[in-house]
């Protein structure tokens, strides 16, 4: 009997001892398994971390919304308490979200963060206590499953990958606010219900050659603004860059020059809301988008990604609280504003300098084209002291409205304001309410396609403050609620990535009903007639500017706006604003 007892003992204590032993040997990855060449497939990623739940209670997958492929999304969550209502776990955690794959053939981020969730789960990491992370595993899916191994041109590895583009051939992270395609509408509900405190988007990138495997893309943090700005810059990039640098990954900010040498210094990436970071920055997010250097090895910048994601959960864990309160305060801090800014520039009164790690360039002649090309030479390595440009300051702005007022019928805008969870009214009863009505003044427009898009840009309007009849079904929108800045980033004409420059609203740019000359001509005459201050305008105008004075049709088409007969549609445009009172 006591041999027995002996017995089970031996076999309780070896069986707990199989249950601690390193677990991650039971869920190798493709990219572990090929010595660092190679990255998985879709749904290869899928059925991971589908085993992975089913192995560790902390991980759990859920599917999200559609995307443009047919094949949806998930969300998985890493919490060592096994909780993964999002409203429960905001009460008592940070959350971390973690975006891969939104350029496919960018794989690093897929592959760091399958290890990273395995090894938390495993325990080879520490178990965070105050920190769940979540990630979507692969965000493009469509260009995931277009997978080759060509279209990558500059980049070192691995074997194969997705393309840029996803299955109607957009780039994702030029759609998150003119949300063309259905990942970019599943996206802003996954946003929305993890409401993340901290966003990380992997990406790959190359402007320029130089010796470090990391960069990183914060968001513009005076753009941010605040004290989550203030902390952003002075405080979590820092942090971040010293426990990198402490663990033998150097990091730099993210190299902002094309074909040209970075030591002559650059600027920082203006992160505007139709990219990731630059959306999740209007919620009040801490952004951040990893940028690995194509031209290392594929095997270093997985573990360069896993290790900076790494490292910042750490900062998370240790900052939590201070995080949370930071974007609480935040989120009210718009009830003491008065002015929004809707574009910036460069700060040129303030610079950054830090120590730069770079190999020598040099123009010479190619041999290709026989005009001068950049060429970088390895075997020559430096440090130098560059100059980074990274503050910005606004350059407009425009006055906060008490709320806006938009025609029924815009449908795709209503759309987007539900996906992201933008509080409205319905008028219940034709109404006259006096409003500030913008008329477009002027705009340019790309010649060239852009993401499905002819965009608007350098877009200025006339106001004025008037009463405009409203009907049944007109939808107000005031702009006191959480999703103040997306409103004014969306809804004001001449911010950078407004709803107009996406071109949701061109049908007011084209006038619907004309005048045939030899019958307005005779009408034309008797306004001139018997309007001497019309007249003066008119005859100075043709005596000042030639083009109009030798074009008849331009003097006939400037007399016919000024008529009873011009349209009142035509570029008005159908978002009013109410002022606040004073």
């Amino acid at each position: 009997m006591w041999r027995f007892c002996i017995g089970l003992i031996v076999l309780v204590l070896f069986s707990c001892e199989t249950k601690t032993v390193d677990k991650s040997v039971d869920f190798q990855t493709p990219f572990e398994n090929s010595n660092g060449n190679e990255t998985p497939t879709y749904l290869q990623v899928v059925d991971f971390y589908i085993q992975l739940a089913k192995e560790f209670p902390e991980i759990n997958i859920q599917t999200l919304g559609e995307t443009d492929s047919g094949y949806p999304l998930h969300l998985v969550t890493y919490n060592p308490d096994g909780t993964f209502n999002f409203l429960k776990i905001a009460e008592e955690k940070t959350i971390l979200l973690i975006n891969n794959g939104i350029h496919p053939g960018e794989s690093d981020g897929i592959d760091a963060t399958m290890l990273f969730f395995r090894d938390l789960a495993a325990g080879k990491l520490p178990a965070p206590k105050n920190t769940v992370v979540a990630t979507i595993p692969v965000y493009n899916v469509g260009g995931a499953m277009n997978r080759n191994s060509g279209t990558r041109a500059n980049q070192n590895g691995p074997e194969s990958y997705g393309f840029r583009g996803n299955t109607q051939n957009y780039d994702l992270n030029r759609d998150f606010i003119k949300a063309d395609t259905k990942n970019a509408r599943t996206f802003s509900e996954i946003f929305h219900i993890a409401d993340p405190d901290v966003f990380i988007d992997n990406h790959v990138s190359n402007g320029a050659d130089y010796q470090y495997t990391l960069t990183h893309l914060f968001t513009q943090h005076n753009k941010l603004g605040g004290r989550l700005g203030e902390y952003l810059h002075t405080e979590m990039m820092p942090q971040l860059e010293l426990e990198l640098v402490e663990s033998n990954w150097d990091i730099t900010p993210y190299v902002n020059v094309f074909n040209r040498v970075p030591e002559s210094g650059f600027s920082q990436f203006m992160d505007h809301p139709r990219y990731s970071t630059g959306y999740t920055t209007l919620w009040n997010t801490l952004g951040m988008m990893v940028e690995t250097h194509m031209l290392k090895p594929y095997k270093q910048r997985v573990e360069g990604t896993y290790t900076l994601m790494a490292k910042m959960l750490g900062i998370i864990e240790k900052d939590g609280q201070k995080i949370k309160e930071l974007r609480k305060r935040a989120s009210t801090r718009h009830e003491d504003w008065t002015y929004y800014p809707v574009k910036w520039a460069i700060d040129t009164t303030q610079t950054t300098k830090f120590n730069f790690k770079g190999f020598e360039g040099a123009m010479i002649t190619s041999e290709v084209t026989g005009m001068p090309r950049l060429k970088y030479d390895r075997s020559k390595p430096f440090e130098k002291e560059v100059v980074y440009q990274n503050y910005y300051i606004p350059s407009d702005s425009v006055k906060i409205p008490e709320a806006y007022i938009i025609k029924k019928g815009w449908h795709k805008v209503l759309e987007l304001l539900e996906v992201n969870k933008i509080h409205f009214n319905v008028l219940e009863k034709d109404s006259v309410i006096e409003v500030e009505s913008y008329k477009i003044d002027s705009y340019e427009t790309r010649p060239n396609a852009y993401e499905g898009h002819y965009p608007h840009y350098n877009t200025s309007v006339t106001s004025k403050v008037q009463k405009v009849n409203f009907t049944k079904g007109d939808i107000l929108i005031p702009t006191n609620q959480p999703g103040i800045r997306y409103l004014l980033e969306t809804l004001e004409p001449a911010a950078v990535d407004s709803f107009f420059n996406w071109n949701f609203f061109d049908t007011v740019l084209q006038q619907k009903e004309g005048f045939s000359p030899y019958v307005f001509e005779d009408e034309a005459l008797e306004m001139l007639q018997n309007d001497p201050q019309l007249k003066e305008v008119f005859e100075t105008k043709k005596t000042t500017e030639e083009d109009f004075a030798q074009n008849w049709y331009a003097q006939l088409d400037w007399l016919f706006k000024r008529s009873e007969h011009y349209e009142p549609a035509h570029l008005q445009y159908p978002v009013y604003r109410i002022l606040k009172k004073k």
